[in-house]
């Protein structure tokens, strides 16, 4: 996930509860003082939010990060490993062929 899409993400996760949490407050049966307390004391807990949710956004990258490395790592390897194995069988063929086939004079080969 890009920089720009994890802060949209980020973004909508916040605006998303924070919607929830007003509806749920509007439509509860309780006073307005009870309502205000409830609703500021979860502003003052939204910065705490933030902060974790933010956290746990970079740890995720940083995994899927280590991820992706380790994984190409592995796939390098055995890319070198194939190439290795293909020059090698290459070489033994052109070997073989210039054993078996003797050159004529004018540069082309016998049958």
């Amino acid at each position: 996930m890009g920089e720009r899409q994890s802060g949209g993400f980020v973004g909508g996760v916040l605006l998303g509860a924070a919607m929830g949490a007003v509806a749920g407050l509007l439509m509860a049966p309780r006073t307005g003082r009870e309502t205000r307390r409830i609703l500021k004391k979860s502003a003052d807990a939204l910065p705490e939010l933030v902060e974790d949710l933010s956290t746990s956004v970079h740890l995720q990258a940083d995994r899927l990060s280590e991820t992706a490395l380790v994984n190409w790592d592995h796939t390098l390897t055995r890319l070198r490993a194939a190439i290795a194995a293909g020059q090698e069988a290459s070489r033994q063929e052109y070997e073989h062929l210039s054993q078996s086939a003797p050159v004529v004079s004018n540069g082309s080969t016998q049958e």
